[in-house]
């Protein structure tokens, strides 16, 4: 959305649509005098704050709400901005539900209502991620975190020398008081389950490919098959015939072309991409030849990790089910805490690497890790994290760091079993959790406190927030309405809408479904089961006309608005297509960030994936990233 009055007034109207809704569905609580003096005073803030009174205000009581939920902390209004209600540390807004859930002093009472949870969440919440445009001033704040973490991790070199000279002696001998003190036996544990999780994996028994994304050596999608320069700490170990040539034929072909590969250690290159409203989240641009060999070695780890017996049903990385679930079981009953880690991808460093991992897989993971990135301003600084988000690796060896240590730490089989890890997401057994949190602190890691939840019924991990058992997780907008038709914009706020109707907000969906319908036209409704984004309800009148019958599918047809990615074809050299052949067909990108994928985007990317049914593979096929139109077609 282009900061304009036409967007002030849609982000009112949604907002009272919203309001609109509660009052509707608990008329009893929020009546209609509650829902006029509400609206008046959004209204004002709004004039006052404009969006950051939405982006950052509300989200800002949202999190000391949180807090107050755990049990560790007191809710109070007036620190954060809002006016009181009387004789009570509670704010006058949205007043009603607060104090169906907290005591007048801020506490918890002893039996809040989860429904009132869930209905203030999903109010303060609802711009929280919203991803605006980040300022000069939030841009240079995360990069002097970045660089931060850099010194931080400098500072531990001489600590994590010390411990695996420590962890060395202790191997060798049997005396139990050579190994007395907790960091040492942790970390001799966990290296030892570690060499049992790898002892049959061969790191070079790997197929690597290329990512979706972007690489810091600015190849286009053709390009990065053609190789012209790969470094000679990977071919040390991944040597250039067996791993990036199609064959032997391919290497005798293109003998005097690759005569004049350079074997130079490029660094990667920092760049910042959308996060929410506090600002960018920087992402690693791999060189190509790096990105090429940790997509192998990537997804080779996750397969072990995966299957393998000590480790398969605690540790995972492309099914968040599992958390979720602990989310909302930890939350009603308070067996289970939820633990969230801080810069987890940037904290976990090679010095914890070298320590935990066997010898043999660390000399592979160390050879296609990029030791230098470029940041925004030009400078180069050497990396003593052993992989920044966006290397293939970061995620795997994030993940399975993590598990090893708290497994290692573990008191007793019972609690080793109930572990869960899907990226820097942690579920461990509450009585287990305060020890978790200093044994991951003590090799490194940083816990988020605000976002850990070890007391109280309220839990949040993978996207899912739970209270008391039920799911309080807030529809949050993501995706900028664009004011002209926009392919994102156009799928993800039909998602929103379809969520909205789930929750039973309908005056709120019937808003944004009359906004889409006015920028886009007739839109398919669900029932009409066609293969496009489609909403849940829609007005005959507002569904598409256009209809005929195909005989060869035997079938009746609609004329719908539906998302397409436009082809690029290139040819390139046949050598480089068979190798491109060999590395992508039948293959996937299954493995996704740390932060994993929300409700809206998850139904975002089922709507892109259900309005293009996938082509068959062909190697002179580029699809660009953000090249997506809209376009008409029979469904």
């Amino acid at each position: 959305m282009a900061p304009n009055n036409r967007l002030d007034d849609r982000n009112n109207q949604i907002i009272a649509a919203l309001l609109h809704d509660v009052s509707n569905a608990h008329g009893l609580v929020f009546n209609t005098r509650s829902l006029k003096l509400t609206l008046k005073k959004v209204n004002s803030r709004l004039r006052a704050e404009g969006i950051g009174f939405l982006m950052k205000t509300l989200p800002r009581l949202g999190k000391a709400f949180d807090k107050a939920l755990s049990g560790d902390t007191k809710l109070n209004s007036k620190k954060l901005g809002f006016e009181s209600l009387p004789n009570s540390e509670l704010p006058r807004f949205l007043g009603e539900f607060f104090s169906r859930v907290l005591q007048p002093n801020g506490e918890l009472l002893q039996h809040p209502c989860a429904n009132s949870v869930k209905v203030i969440r999903q109010i303060l919440y609802l711009y929280y991620k919203y991803k605006s445009p980040f300022s000069d001033e939030q841009t240079q704040t995360a990069i002097d975190r970045f660089i931060k973490t850099e010194e931080d991790l400098c500072t531990l070199h001489t600590c994590f020398k010390d411990l695996e000279a420590r962890v060395a002696v202790s191997y060798q001998s049997r005396d139990s008081r050579i190994a007395a003190d907790d960091q040492t036996k942790v970390a001799r544990k966990a290296k030892s389950l570690l060499e049992r999780v790898f002892r049959r994996f061969d790191p070079k028994d790997i197929n690597p490919r290329h990512g979706p994304g972007v690489v810091a050596t600015k190849q286009q999608l053709w390009g990065k098959y053609c190789w012209t320069n790969v470094s000679a700490r990977i071919t040390d170990m991944y040597p250039f015939d067996a791993y990036f040539c199609a064959s032997v034929g391919h290497v005798c072909d293109s003998f005097d072309t690759f005569k004049s590969v350079t074997d130079r250690d490029l660094p990667a290159k920092v760049i910042l991409v959308p996060k929410d409203s506090r600002g960018p989240r920087l992402i690693s641009a791999e060189p190509v030849d790096f990105q090429w060999v940790q997509q192998g070695l990537g997804k080779a780890i996750v397969q072990l990790v995966e299957s393998h017996y000590l480790t398969k049903g605690n540790v995972h990385f492309t099914d968040q089910s599992p958390n979720q679930v602990g989310a909302l079981y930890g939350s009603e009953n308070g067996r289970y805490a939820t633990l969230d880690l801080n810069e987890a991808s940037d904290r976990v460093s090679v010095d914890l690497v070298r320590l935990l991992f066997p010898e043999e897989v660390y000399t592979y993971l160390m050879a296609c890790r990029s030791s230098s990135t470029v940041l925004p301003d030009g400078s180069i600084i050497n990396l003593k994290k052993f992989a920044p988000m966006g290397s293939s690796l970061c995620f795997p060896i994030l993940a399975i760091t993590i598990w090893a240590i708290l497994a290692a730490a573990a008191p007793d089989a019972y609690t080793r079993e109930r572990i869960l890890v899907y990226g820097d997401d942690v579920i461990v057994p509450t009585a287990f959790a305060r020890d978790a949190m200093e044994h991951l602190e003590s090799f490194g890691l940083k816990i988020n406190r605000d976002k850990s939840c070890i007391s109280g019924l309220f839990r949040e991990s993978c996207g899912t927030d739970a209270f008391q058992g039920v799911n309080v997780t807030p529809v949050r907008f993501r995706t900028v309405w664009s004011s002209t038709p926009s392919p994102s914009s156009y799928t993800s706020w039909i998602a929103y809408a379809n969520s909205f109707y789930r929750r039973k907000y309908f005056v709120t969906y019937d808003y944004i479904v009359a906004e889409l319908l006015r920028l886009y036209g007739p839109i398919a409704s669900k029932d009409m089961h066609l293969a496009c984004p489609s909403l849940m309800e829609v007005p005959d009148r507002s569904k598409p006309k256009r209809r005929r019958f195909n005989k060869n599918l035997q079938r009746l047809e609609y004329y719908v608005t539906e998302v397409k990615s436009p082809s690029i074809i290139k040819e390139i050299d046949g050598w480089s297509m068979l190798l491109r052949h060999f590395a992508e067909s039948g293959t996937d990108y299954s493995v996704v960030s740390p932060d994993g994928l929300h409700v809206e985007e998850r139904e975002d990317l089922d709507l892109r994936l259900a309005a293009e049914p996938v082509a068959p593979f062909s190697v002179r096929s580029y699809t660009s990233r953000r090249t997506s139109m809209l376009v008409k077609r029979w469904r």
